[in-house]
Order: structure tokens, then C-alpha cells, then sequence
């Protein structure tokens, strides 16, 4: 079945183009230059070799489209409510993300790729930049000091322009954590959109530092909100009700403001958002997941869906070998930075949920099996192995994600499977006796799920949540 991602990566990919082809000819216009634009052509300037890639990329999920049967003028228009595919109905719902250099990692892309999966549109902007430009992340942890540390993270693209945010567009606003929130708290540009949101009674989910927003603008006043502990000060002298982060799990909603103390109560933060804008979310229930996973698994590929499928109201559960309930896994941040393979940078650290030893496959619906380099690990163990094995025995949803693919061919699992795989994992997945398939981000063959890469986890989530009968209609 085709995915709510499709449609949304078609629309932003047509939308940039006509950005990037009013740039082309405003450009031209300034050097006198009257000839008319050809989109075909190959221009020596960045924006128009942009131009091309976009022009390529657009051809290519059309094309993709027509594959899977789909009406490309219903995916322009909207579909009709209560169709489309079993994730929700298409273009019905759209969310204005605010983003910043510094901004917390996980803040700005658990959101940004759950809601994505679920077939919601949602625009970045951040003010200073225009589509395309990209923003440093943070990642935010505690390693052993008084106060976090803060290392460099993944860097996000953003999608839209400052300057045209329009907030009756949109249903909802996200800002998400970090200390490029001080910077916002003095932007009049910035405030006036928060007011607005505030004013029409419109979702308003803040993490961590970005409560500041509603403390600058005055609509904290006689709400109920959490937030990192150092806010509590600037929360209460701006009138608002100052609420323990107990557990750090949990979110305040009081009205519409969703507030939290940051990336771990993304779960509970998700599913209040998608209740805020109207979400029904049902087949969730008893359903449970588990994660396998070690030391230096990718950080979005371990926390991504698997606070989304928390969101959604299933039970998830993360376990390693050789670590106990509460143990930490070190995670690494895979992102491509210039040279030829992606570089490695530390992330998060990643709380296991149970103990090696109580894993019982009868207790669970899916496997989940994220990449990074921890699959290295786990293929050398033969328990590892040979649990993998019992979910496939007993039918049950088995999955991975990039390097998670290295399980299953040790395992077994991959001989006459379509996988849908990255460039580097090809050979991987043919020596396992699987068919390579480049041109999809996220591929199910029967019960095993298979995806590229951190990026396709839109994707890979819309796929899962299917896969498990989850439905969310707005």
C-alpha cells in the first residue's frame, strides 16, 4: 500500500522547485537576460543544478506512484475523508515546526518523522534561512556532570521559508528544545507567530528550554507547565503553574499547551499531540514491540520508532545482551558530511527496558532490529542469533532498519525476500540470498519489513503501523 510519505516528499519536492525556478528567473531578470527558463537545460550555478535534482527526484516518485496504482491528482487535491491509506487520511492535517541552530537532536526529529509517517505535512522553518539551508543539532545527555553535556548532532534540512509562514495554515506548532530558544524569546517576528497560535487555541508543544516562548509572549500566565528544571524560576515569575517533570516521561497538558522536560517523554508528548488535532488512534492496544540492540546503534534508528510506537499505544520494550533493565547503550550518529561513507559522531545514550533473560517471544507482536554498528555485535552472539530465528519460526513481524539487515542474513531470513537496501548494503543482502531493491525507502515482502536508512523511517514507521493493523484517522 502506498505511503502517506510519498505524497508528502512529492509535495515538498514541487514546492522547492518553484521556489528554486522563481530564484532561476528572478536571477536572470537582473543580468537583462530575457530568455526563457529551461528547466531541462544544465546551468553552472548551484540553484539551477539544485533545479535538476529536484526535476530528477520528481519524475522519479511520480513514477514510483504510477507503480503502485495511485491517483496522482487525488494525492494533489486531498483525498476524500475516510480514504486513503490505513495510517489516516492525506492532507487533512499540517504542522509548523520553529527550528534553530543548537536545537535539541531528537526534538526536532522524532517529531518531524513520526508525524511525517502518519501523513501529516509539517513545514521547518527557522528565521534568518530559507528551504534547503540546514541547522546544527545538539544532542543532550548526561555523561557524569553537574549539568547535560551538549555535543554536535545530526543536521536537519529545513523545508520551508520563514518568511512565508502563514499560521492559519496550520493546526499546530512544535518548537522544540535547545538554547537557540533564547534567541527566538527576543524575535518579534517569532512571538507574533506563537501569539497567534496561542489566540486561535491551537496545539502549542514545547520541550525542555522552549517554554521560554510562551514565558516571552505572556500566555504561560495561569497555565499548567513543565520544562527543565531551570526554567522553574522564569515559569513561576511569568505566572504559571510550575509542575514537577515526575516521571521525566510525562507531559502537562493544560488546554492547548503540551509541555515536557524534553526527548524522553517524546512517547506521551506524541500521543497528546495527535489528540490535540483531532487523532483516532485504535489497534494499538495490547500490542507489544521489541527492540534488539547494543553499543553504538544508530540514534535515530533506535529512538525514533520507538517512541512513535509508544505514541501510538503500544507497549515497546529494548534489550541487548549482556545488559540488565536500565543499563545504557551508546549510540552513534551516522550522517553524511562531504566524504564518501557517512561520518560517526556519539549520541544519546539509549536506556534498555529489560533484562537479556526475561525476552519471551510469546509475549511480543514484531521485532524491531535498528542499524548502526551494534548488528556487528549482535551477529557474533549465537543466543542473539537464534532468538532472531524463533520470531521468524513463530510468524511474527520481524524488521530492520540499515545495518540491521546483517542479522538477518545470519539468521536466515533475507533467502528469496525482496529488501529494500542501501548502496553499501548490497552485497550483504545478496550473499544472504535476498533481492536487492534500491528504489524504495521502506519495503514489506509478507511479514519482514525492511528499510535504507535512518532517513526512510517515515516510511519504514507508516509500513509498521500497518503491518501491525494500527490505523490513525483524523
Amino acid at each position: 500500500m502506498p505511503l502517506a510519505a510519498d505524497y508528502e516528499e512529492l509535495r515538498l519536492c514541487i514546492r522547492d522547485e518553484k521556489i528554486i525556478t522563481k530564484k532561476l528567473k528572478n536571477k536572470r531578470a537582473s543580468r537583462g537576460n530575457s530568455r526563457p527558463l529551461l528547466k531541462n537545460s544544465l546551468y553552472s550555478d548551484q540553484h539551477s543544478r539544485g533545479l535538476c535534482v529536484l526535476s530528477l527526484k520528481r519524475a522519479k516518485l511520480r513514477s514510483s506512484l504510477r507503480y503502485q496504482s495511485i491517483n496522482l491528482s487525488a494525492a494533489a487535491a486531498g483525498e476524500e475523508k475516510g480514504k486513503g491509506n490505513s495510517m489516516g487520511s492525506l492532507g487533512q492535517r499540517s504542522v509548523l515546526m520553529i527550528c534553530g541552530d543548537y536545537m535539541e537532536d531528537y526534538e526536532v526529529m522524532v517529531p518531524f518523522q513520526a508525524l511525517r509517517a502518519l501523513g501529516i505535512s509539517i513545514d521547518c522553518v527557522s528565521p534568518g534561512k530559507i528551504s534547503g539551508d540546514t541547522c546544527f543539532t545538539a544532542v543532550h545527555d548526561y555523561m557524569g556532570h553537574q549539568l547535560y553535556t551538549e555535543l554536535q548532532g545530526h543536521f536537519f534540512k529545513l523545508n520551508s521559508n520563514f518568511s512565508e509562514v502563514k499560521p492559519e495554515s496550520y493546526d499546530a506548532l512544535i518548537i522544540p528544545g535547545g538554547r537557540f530558544t533564547e534567541l527566538l524569546s527576543a524575535d518579534d517576528k517569532v512571538l507574533g507567530i506563537v501569539s497567534n497560535f496561542s489566540q486561535a487555541g491551537k496545539p502549542i508543544a514545547t520541550t525542555c528550554h522552549s517554554q521560554l516562548l510562551l514565558v516571552a509572549t505572556g500566555f504561560i500566565k495561569g497555565k499548567k507547565c513543565t520544562a527543565f528544571p531551570s526554567m522553574k524560576p522564569l515559569v513561576t515569575l511569568a505566572g504559571g503553574v510550575w509542575m514537577d517533570p515526575e516521571p521525566i516521561t510525562s507531559c502537562v497538558l493544560d488546554g492547548n499547551i503540551i509541555s515536557a522536560i524534553g526527548w524522553p517523554a517524546h512517547a506521551e508528548y506524541l500521543n497528546l499531540l495527535l489528540r490535540s488535532m483531532g487523532a483516532k488512534i485504535s489497534g494499538s492496544q495490547n500490542k507489544a514491540i521489541i527492540f534488539l540492540c547494543g553499543d553504538y546503534v544508530e540514534d535515530y534508528e533506535i529512538n525514533v520508532p520507538f517512541r512513535t510506537m509508544g505514541g501510538l499505544g503500544c507497549r515497546v520494550e529494548a534489550a541487548s545482551p549482556g545488559k540488565k533493565k536500565g543499563d545504557k547503550c551508546v549510540t552513534a550518529i551516522f550522517d553524511y558530511e562531504g566524504a564518501n561513507v557517512c561520518s560517526e559522531k556519539s549520541g544519546h545514550y539509549f536506556i534498555v527496558t529489560l533484562d537479556w533473560n526475561e525476552i519471551c517471544v510469546d509475549d511480543y507482536d514484531c521485532l524491531v532490529i535498528p542499524g548502526g554498528r551494534s548488528p556487528e555485535y549482535l551477529v557474533m552472539d549465537d543466543k542473539v542469533v537464534a532468538l532472531v530465528k524463533e520470531f521468524a519460526e513463530k510468524n511474527k513481524v520481524i524488521s530492520a532498519i540499515g545495518q540491521g539487515k546483517w542479522l538477518l542474513a545470519a539468521a536466515g531470513l533475507l533467502e528469496g525476500k525482496r529488501c529494500a537496501t542501501s548502496y553499501a548494503m548490497k552485497a550483504i543482502v545478496k550473499v544472504g540470498g535476498g533481492e536487492v531493491v534500491e528504489s524504495t525507502p521502506s519495503l514489506a515482502h509478507g511479514k519482514l519489513l525492511t528499510a535504507r536508512g535512518w532517513p526512510a523511517l517515515p516510511h519504514f514507521i507508516s509500513d509498521l503501523a500497518n503491518l501491525l493493523g494500527i490505523t490513525v484517522v483524523f
